[in-house]
């Protein structure tokens, strides 16, 4: 086993396997360990020894090692505290971080070989854009070998709206294809969705119960070719484990359409006229979020329904360049909506970000659409290698 800053790789059986090690900070991502997963996967997508790849999350419970810590969480996220942290000074490595990680993305998202994620406790932000890609190029079936697994103890979320940033790792893609308007749902609000809710929504693939996934982990290493592997998936786990529909019944028929309507403001105008407890609740939810951000969200989902995946790719690259220097605004550093969401949520964690525009009806259409253009030439982009 070789251990790289936080992220430990070996390979047993043809395996690839790959455990996010830094339980303390729920494994969010930094920049080392996106160097070292880009690392990792490149060389085992090269390496005729390894026919497939698993990922799993680690916790602070138990052992280090033990069934009890390698289970329990995935991954809350990328390293916010060093987003600040290098936005501020003005780090370069702000800039590099965001173009390896969706370079990563976009890896995992077109990886040839079997891909599987155990996607247990906090599933969140670029915890996603970990997983969701395992199944984009080709979802699981009964004779597929991509998988993402979650659980009843699953926590999974694209929170971005509340930092003043939004759903990227893929994000837009990815929510986008949810069934109806749940993608709008769940990237303007960033609520919290378990197991089930996620299976229905079409972000992961089967729900097993939690405590069956160590010896899931161990067997899938004794299947020993592709064929085996996915004869495994299709009878251990998928059919084994039969995904509910019930889940998708619990997200109410009103509200949805409410996320269908055209502007952020009819949405929130629509649950209000509701009337409705939970309707009242996902307004209020909106209230509290960046009214900036929300329009710059919807937008993002709207478009990306109609992109390839690196293209969506691309086009997030340009957003997060505009979310930390809006030069449009006139805003930057500690003027920045996403540094002031950082600061407020994670570092002062007085839970007070002074949004700019603190209304949702205040946002114009010239704050928003700047957001779209890309500060480089197709030829100078960042992520312009991307197929």
């Amino acid at each position: 086993m070789t251990t790289v800053t936080e992220v430990q790789s070996s390979v047993a059986g043809g395996v690839g396997l790959i455990t996010l090690n830094r339980p303390k900070a729920l494994n969010a991502l930094s920049p080392a360990m996106i160097q070292a997963l880009l690392a990792t996967l490149r060389a085992w997508r090269d390496d005729p020894q390894v026919f497939a790849v698993a990922i799993r999350g680690s916790n602070k419970v138990g052992q280090p090692g033990s069934p009890e810590a390698c289970f329990g969480g995935f991954c809350a996220g990328g390293d916010i505290r060093f987003f600040h942290q290098a936005a501020l000074a003005g780090d370069l490595a702000l800039e590099a971080f965001f173009t390896e990680e969706y370079t990563l993305n976009h890896v995992i998202q077109t990886y040839p070989k079997p891909y599987i994620a155990f996607m247990d406790g906090v599933v969140m932000g670029g915890g996603m854009g970990l997983c969701q890609g395992s199944a984009l190029a080709a979802p699981a079936t009964a004779d597929g070998g991509k998988l993402r697994i979650v659980t009843e103890k699953t926590k999974m979320a694209m929170p971005e709206t509340g930092i003043g940033l939004f759903p990227d790792v893929g994000g837009g893609y990815f929510l986008s294809r949810c069934p109806g308007n749940a993608g709008e749902y769940l990237a303007l609000t960033g609520e919290t969705i378990a197991g089930p809710q996620a299976v229905a929504w079409g972000l992961a693939d089967v729900c097993v119960p939690a405590a069956n996934l160590p010896a899931l982990w161990a067997a899938m290493q004794t299947c020993g070719s592709p064929a085996a592997l996915q004869h495994w998936i299709a009878t251990n786990v998928i059919a084994a484990h039969a995904p509910s529909t019930s889940a998708a019944a619990d997200f109410d028929a009103k509200i949805e359409a409410a996320f269908g309507l055209p502007t952020v403001a009819a949405i929130v105008s629509a649950l209000q006229a509701q009337g409705t407890k939970p309707a009242r609740a996902i307004a209020a939810t909106l209230r509290l979020r960046s009214p900036l951000m929300l329009h710059v969200v919807l937008e993002q989902i709207r478009r990306a329904r109609s992109m390839s995946l690196a293209d969506e790719l691309r086009m997030e690259r340009d957003m997060v360049a505009h979310c930390f220097n809006t030069q449009h605004l006139g805003r930057s550093g500690t003027s920045s909506e996403t540094v002031e969401g950082i600061r407020a949520l994670a570092v002062d964690k007085d839970f007070k970000p002074q949004w700019n525009p603190a209304r949702i009806e205040d946002v114009t259409r010239a704050m928003v659409e700047p957001f779209f253009v890309s500060p480089w030439d197709p030829q100078n982009h960042p992520l312009r290698d991307l197929d």
